[in-house]
């Protein structure tokens, strides 16, 4: 499928998912006429993908969490391939560091409004 039927099926942009082959999350090949095509795997790919962007991961986090993140596993969990379990409990960690360091934030803002 071309570049503008994935966008229709995954509701994502054209620019966004050029972005996401540009950052190796997304394959596509190309045609003699140079346009992208797509297999039908990439709707679900697409699919994983805003998951795990809507989880808080970074594209580069992404890019090594996608291959343990299979078709057959997406629904039921992760296969916890390589690494993968120490390097999302680092990023578990640093959201729990910003959102301590939000709620001292708030505490503070909250008493110079008189608000404690």
């Amino acid at each position: 499928m071309l570049i503008g039927e994935l966008s229709r099926r995954t509701g994502v942009s054209r620019r966004l998912l050029r972005y996401y082959e540009d950052q190796g999350l997304l394959q596509a090949a190309r045609g003699q006429n140079g346009y992208r095509s797509y297999g039908e795997d990439a709707v679900a790919v697409v699919g994983r993908i805003r998951f795990l962007l809507d989880a808080g991961l970074t594209t580069e986090v992404i890019q090594a969490v996608l291959p343990c993140v299979d078709q057959d596993t997406f629904d039921t969990g992760i296969d916890w391939c390589g690494e993968l379990r120490d390097l999302l409990a680092g990023e578990l960690a640093a959201l729990d560091e910003r959102l301590n360091c939000l709620q001292e934030r708030r505490t503070s803002l909250a008493c110079l409004l008189g608000q404690s």
